[in-house]
C-alpha cells in the first residue's frame, strides 16, 4: 500500500517529506536513521491502521513522545509514531484510591500540576520532567532524582491499555492466579502471550538462572532487557503473595512488545512541605563517592552528584550563572542532599545532623545550606547538566554510551575506582554525573565520533565497562534504557539462556517484528547508524556572520544534542520556544531548526547548501527571540542561524517585496515622520489602511503603528544640564543616549522622557539620533546592509564610548545588537567588543547607578501605584528583568510584579504578516494577554519593547508604558 493511501485512512496526520523525516531521524542520542514517515495518530483506530500497514508492508513502528531518549530508542527506518500531539488527555483521577489514568502524551510535570490540588503526585522525576511524557517514562522505566524515596516508573504502573501486533486491544493489569490461568486458555494473541510467559518462567532452574545473572535485586534502577526477574517474584512462580501484572514486563520494554494508548498509575501523597538542601563540596571524586553511604542513612529525598566538568559548563550559560551562586570555591564534585519535614524547624535539625556526619568524616570542605528558591536554582543547575555538556566547543563531545550504569551502594566506591583506572587506560577524563544515592552513575567519555578512531573507542570503552558492570552484577542500563547503544550487550549482562527467553517473549508478542525493531533483542550494532559519518570530509561552508567562536555554523547547529528543552510549555516559565508553544509541532522547535540545518548542510549536494525549501519551512515561524541562546543548555543560537539562512537563501532566490519593505521600514518611517498627522490618518483610516495592509501582506486585524516627529526635531526637547559652578547641579556622569530608529520615529516621546529623567537625576545626556540599529535588516536576512550599519555604528562610537561615558539605549532589540550581532558583523572586532562592554539597556544603567547610591527613592513620589511589567525577549536572553524590576520599585510605594510571560508574539515584523498573525496572537494569549486583562483597573502595564507595547495594545486594548516613562512621571 502506498503511503498516500495510508494517509487517507488516518484521522491524524502522516508526513513523509524530506524535512519531517530529517527531523525525526535523531533523538537525544548519537544515532541517526531516516524514517519512512512520521505519523501523528489521533485515536486507537489510527494506531490499528498503522499496525496493519506495517505488517502488510514489512516495515515497523517506532513509538515516540518527546524524543529525549539517550540510547536511540526513538530512531528507526520505519514509521515514527509521535503520540505527543493528540494523546494528551488526563482521563480520570481517583483520589481515594490514589490513582490516575492518562494517555501516553501527557507531560509529567503537567500531570503533577493537575494532581497538586488533590495532594497527590507521580513520583518518578527525570531531568526532562517539564517536557518528557508518561508514555516515554513507561517505555524507559524512568527514575530520576526521587527514586530513592518513591521508586521507579515500573513500581507505579497499575494498568496499561494496549494494542497488540495483531491489532487487538488488550488491557494488562494486576490479576490473581485464577485469572492468570483463565488468560492462558484464551484462543487469542493475548492468551498465547500468557502461555509463553508461564511456559518460559515456571521451571525453578530457569528462575535460579535469572536470579543468578540479572542485576542484584537491591539495585532498584535496572532496565537491562525485559524485567522477567520481576515476574518470577509473583504468586504464579513463587510462594509470594504478590499478584501477577504484565505491566512489570511492559514497563521498560521500549515499545517493542505492544503499543500503549492508556496508562493507569499509582500515586503518592505530596512530600513534606519544608525542605533543605545541603550541596556538600568535595575536592576529589573519591571523597564525594565515599560520602554516599553515610549520608544515605539520613532518610534523604534526593542525593545527586555533579563533577567539575559539568559545573564548569555552567559558567558559559547565561541562565545557569545565577543558579551556581551557591558554589564555594572550585569543587571537584558536589553531592546535593535534600531532607524534608512537616516543619522548617525539624528540617533544619535534619540538615544539621547530615552536616555533622559529613564533618565527622572529614570528607567535604564546604556544606552550604539552601532553602526555598535557592533549592530550585540548584536543581535547575543539575537538570541542565546533560544538555550543558553540548557546550563543549569542537567535535569532541561527551558520548552517551556508559552513562547509565547502576551498582549496589556498597559496590559504588570500588566500581568507580575500577572505572577510573579503565578510563585512564584510554587517556580519558570521564564526566561524573550521578544519581549517587541510587548507585547510578551517568559517566561519559569525551569522544570524537566524526573520526573512526573515536568510533572504535566508543565500542571498546562501552564493551569494557559492560564487563566491569557485570563484575559487580550491576545494571548496564539504570534508567535511560538499552535502546541501540546497550542492547547488544544484554546477552553478556544476563546470560545467553536468559536472553533467549527474552527473544521468545518478543517473538510471541510481535511475531512480525513491527514494534521498534533493533532494540533489546536482535539489536542493531551500537557503532553504526551514528549521527555523523566517520572520517567524513567536513563540509566547507562560508558564512556572512562570524561563527568562529563555535568553529563554524555547522558546529553551532551540532551543539544541539536533542535534549528537547525547547519543548517546555508556557506554564513552566521561560521563553523558548514561542512558536512550538503555539503550534505544538516538532518542526517549530529550536531542536528542529538546528537538526534541519545540520542535516541539509551536511548532506546537501547543492553549491549553496542553504538553498532548500525545507530550511525555509523550518525557520518560517522562528521569532528570533534569542531565548535559545540562554535557555537551551547547549546555547544553540538559532536567531543567528536563521539570519544566516535567510541571507544565503535569498542570495539564491531573490528578495520578496514585503521582505524588502520591512527590512527598509526605517526609511519609510523617516519619511512618514516628516508629516505624522497625514500619515497617521492614512494608517488609522479603515479604508486606506486596508489598502496598505493588503499591499504589504499585513493581516487586516493588525493595527499599523503611529509615527511621531523625530526626537531631534522636537521643539520641547529639553536643553542639557551643564556642569558649572556651585549654584548649578554638577553632573554625576556623562552618558550617550542611543535614540534608535523605533524610538526616534515611532515613539519619540519616550526619548524625551528619558532625557528629562536622566537630567533631573543629575546626568549629562548626549543624544545619538542618527544611527540606525539594523534590527529590521537583521530580521529579514539583509546582512550586507546590516554589516554596513554595524561598521558605521562602531566607527562612530569607538572613540566616544568608555566606562566613564557609556552608551545607553531605550529599545532592547536595538541597543543589545551592539552586544550580539555587531560582534558577528563588524570588521573592527576589537572596537566592537569595547563598545559592547560599555553598552547598556537604560534600565541596566539605572540599576547600576542605584547600587552605587547615585539614585535614591527620595527623588520620587511617595504615591502608591501598582505596576505589572512584561520584559522584552532580548533582555531576558542577554541579561535579566531584575534591572527593570529594580528601577520600577524606586518609588517607595510602587508595588511591582513581573508578568511570568515568555515572548509577546510580535517580534518586529513577524506579528504583522498575514502568515504569522494567528501564531503571533496565540503566543500572546498563553500568558501575557490574560495577565494584562486580569490586572486591576488602576494598574500600570509596563513593557520596554516597542513590539511588546504594540502587541499588548492589539491583543488587550490596554496601553503599556515604557518603564522610563513611568519613572519620569514619578519624579518629584
Amino acid at each position: 500500500m502506498p503511503l498516500k493511501l495510508l494517509k487517507s485512512k488516518l484521522s491524524g496526520e502522516l508526513l513523509y517529506d524530506s524535512l519531517m523525516t530529517a527531523l525525526y531521524a535523531t533523538d537525544a542520542s548519537v544515532y541517526r536513521m531516516l524514517p519512512l514517515a512520521v505519523a501523528y495518530p489521533k485515536n486507537s483506530t489510527d494506531i490499528q491502521e498503522l499496525i496493519r500497514y506495517a505488517k502488510e508492508n514489512k516495515t515497523s513502528l517506532i513509538p515516540r513522545t518527546a524524543g529525549t531518549s539517550l540510547a536511540g530508542q526513538c530512531v528507526g527506518k520505519g514509521i515514527v509514531v509521535d503520540v505527543s500531539k493528540y494523546f494528551t488527555k488526563i482521563i480520570s483521577v481517583d483520589t481515594s484510591a490514589r490513582t490516575v489514568t492518562v494517555q501516553p502524551g501527557v507531560v509529567r510535570d503537567v500531570l503533577n500540576n493537575f494532581l497538586k490540588p488533590h495532594g497527590l503526585f507521580f513520583g518518578p522525576n527525570t531531568s526532562t520532567s517539564n517536557r518528557c511524557m508518561i508514555g516515554g517514562m513507561v517505555g524507559n522505566n524512568s527514575s530520576g532524582t526521587t527514586s530513592i524515596k518513591y521508586g521507579v516508573t515500573r513500581d507505579k504502573v497499575l494498568e496499561l491499555v494496549t494494542i497488540l501486533s495483531d491489532g487487538s486491544k488488550v488491557t494488562f493489569g494486576e490479576i490473581s492466579s485464577e485469572e492468570f490461568i483463565q488468560k492462558t486458555k484464551l484462543d487469542s494473541l493475548e492468551g498465547q502471550i500468557y502461555r509463553t510467559v508461564y511456559h518460559e518462567l515456571k521451571d525453578s532452574k530457569v528462575q535460579n538462572e535469572i536470579n543468578e545473572h540479572f542485576p542484584k535485586p537491591e539495585i532498584h534502577r535496572r532496565n537491562t532487557g525485559y524485567a522477567i526477574d520481576e515476574l518470577i517474584k509473583t504468586e504464579i512462580f513463587s510462594n509470594s503473595s504478590e499478584k501477577f501484572n504484565m505491566c512489570k514486563l511492559l514497563a521498560g520494554s521500549e515499545g517493542t512488545l505492544a503499543f500503549t494508548t492508556q496508562i493507569t498509575l499509582k500515586l503518592d501523597e505530596l512530600p513534606p512541605e519544608y525542605r533543605i538542601m545541603v550541596p556538600a563540596h568535595f575536592d576529589s571524586i573519591e571523597k564525594c563517592l565515599n560520602a554516599v553511604v553515610p549520608v544515605m542513612k539520613h532518610n534523604l529525598f534526593t542525593c545527586e552528584m555533579m563533577d567539575k566538568t559539568i559545573l564548569d559548563c555552567t559558567k558559559r550559560n547565561k541562565m545557569q550563572q545565577e543558579n551556581r551562586r551557591f558554589l564555594v570555591g572550585d569543587p571537584e564534585a558536589i553531592l546535593m542532599c535534600e531532607v524534608r519535614s512537616t516543619t522548617l524547624k525539624d528540617a533544619r535539625i535534619k540538615a544539621n545532623a547530615l552536616i555533622k556526619t559529613l564533618e565527622l568524616g572529614a570528607l567535604s570542605y564546604a556544606n552550604p545550606i539552601l532553602e526555598g528558591d535557592a533549592i530550585d536554582k540548584a536543581n535547575n543547575l543539575r537538570s541542565a547538566g546533560l544538555g550543558l555538556l553540548g557546550n563543549i566547543i569542537g567535535d569532541e563531545k561527551s558520548a552517551a554510551c556508559i552513562e547509565d550504569t547502576a551498582v549496589a551502594l556498597p559496590d559504588l566506591t570500588s566500581y568507580i575506582s575500577d572505572f577510573t583506572l579503565l578510563m585512564k587506560a584510554y587517556n580519558q577524563k570521564a564526566i561524573y554525573y550521578a544519581h549517587a544515592g541510587a548507585g547510578e552513575l551517568h559517566l561519559r567519555p569525551i569522544l570524537n565520533l566524526k573520526q573512526k578512531e573515536g568510533v572504535t573507542l566508543f565500542r571498546k570503552i562501552t564493551t569494557d565497562v559492560a564487563h566491569l558492570v557485570k563484575k559487580y552484577q550491576g545494571s548496564f542500563s539504570g534508567e535511560h534504557g538499552d535502546g541501540i547503544v546497550r542492547a547488544e550487550f544484554i546477552p553478556l549482562m544476563i546470560g545467553d539462556n536468559n536472553y533467549q527467553i527474552l527473544k521468545r517473549i518478543k517473538s510471541t508478542f510481535d511475531p512480525d517484528n513491527i514494534f521498534n525493531p533493533g532494540k533489546i533483542v536482535d539489536a542493531f550494532p551500537m557503532d553504526i547508524s551514528l549521527r555523523y559519518e566517520a572520517d567524513r570530509e567536513e563540509p566547507e561552508i562560508e558564512t556572512f556572520l562570524d561563527f568562529s567562536k563555535s568553529e563554524g555554523i555547522l558546529r553551532e547547529a551540532e551543539k544541539c544534542n536533542g535534549s528537547g528543552d525547547c519543548r517546555k510549555l508556557p506554564e513552566f516559565g521561560g521563553t523558548m520556544c514561542p512558536s512550538y508553544r503555539a503550534t505544538r509541532n516538532e518542526k517549530d522547535t529550536t531542536r528542529a531548526r538546528a537538526n534541519a540545518l545540520r542535516e541539509f548542510l551536511t548532506h546537501s549536494n547543492k553549491s549553496n547548501k542553504f538553498n532548500h525549501e525545507e530550511l525555509k519551512e523550518v525557520f518560517a515561524l522562528c521569532l528570533s527571540c534569542k531565548a535559545c541562546g540562554s535557555e537551551c543548555p547547549s546555547s544553540v543560537d538559532v536567531a543567528s542561524l536563521k539570519a544566516e539562512f535567510q541571507y544565503q537563501y535569498q542570495k539564491a532566490n531573490g528578495f520578496k517585496f514585503k521582505d524588502k519593505f520591512f527590512a527598509k521600514s526605517t526609511k519609510y518611517n523617516k519619511i512618514a515622520s516628516r508629516a505624522p498627522k497625514l500619515f497617521n490618518k492614512l494608517f488609522q483610516n479603515k479604508f486606506t489602511s486596508s489598502i496598505i495592509k493588503n499591499a504589504l501582506g499585513i493581516h487586516l486585524n493588525r493595527s499599523l503603528p503611529r509615527v511621531t516627529k523625530p526626537f531631534s526635531s522636537l521643539n520641547n526637547t529639553p536643553s542639557w544640564i551643564e556642569e558649572s559652578d556651585d549654584h548649578h547641579i554638577k553632573s554625576i556622569k556623562t552618558v550617550y543616549l542611543y535614540v534608535d530608529e523605533f524610538i526616534n520615529y515611532l515613539e519619540s516621546n519616550i526619548a524625551v522622557d528619558c532625557v528629562v529623567l536622566l537630567q533631573t537625576l543629575g546626568y549629562k545626556v548626549i543624544p545619538i539620533c542618527h544611527l540606525e540599529s539594523a534590527r529590521s535588516f537583521l530580521s529579514k536576512g539583509f546582512l550586507d546592509q546590516a554589516k554596513a550599519i554595524a561598521n558605521e555604528n562602531i566607527s562612530y562610537c569607538k572613540d566616544l564610548i568608555s566606562e566613564g561615558t557609556p552608551l545607553i539605549g531605550i529599545e532592547p532589540s536595538a541597543i543589545l545588537s551592539f552586544k550580539d550581532e555587531y560582534l558577528k558583523l563588524a570588521d573592527d572586532k576589537t572596537s566592537a567588543e569595547a563598545v559592547a562592554k560599555h553598552a547598556f539597556l537604560i534600565e541596566e544603567f539605572l540599576h547600576k547607578e542605584i547600587e552605587l547610591g547615585h539614585i535614591t527613592p527620595k527623588q520620587f513620589t511617595s504615591e502608591e501605584k501598582h505596576v505589572k511589567f512584561h520584559g522584552h525577549c532580548h533582555q531576558k536572553a542577554m541579561g535579566n528583568q531584575l534591572s527593570s524590576f529594580s528601577i520600577l520599585n524606586l518609588p517607595e510605594h510602587y508595588k511591582v510584579t513581573i508578568i511570568p510571560s515568555g515572548c509577546c508574539g510580535m517580534a518586529g515584523s513577524f506579528g504583522y504578516e498575514k502568515d504569522h498573525y494567528e501564531v503571533s496572537m496565540q503566543i500572546g494569549e498563553q500568558t501575557l494577554f490574560p495577565a494584562v486583562r486580569k490586572a486591576s483597573e488602576n494598574a500600570i502595564i509596563a513593557a520596554n519593547g516597542t513590539s511588546c507595547r504594540h502587541q499588548i495594545k492589539d491583543g488587550t486594548g490596554s496601553a503599556a508604558k515604557h518603564p522610563i516613562t513611568i519613572l519620569k512621571e514619578a519624579l518629584i
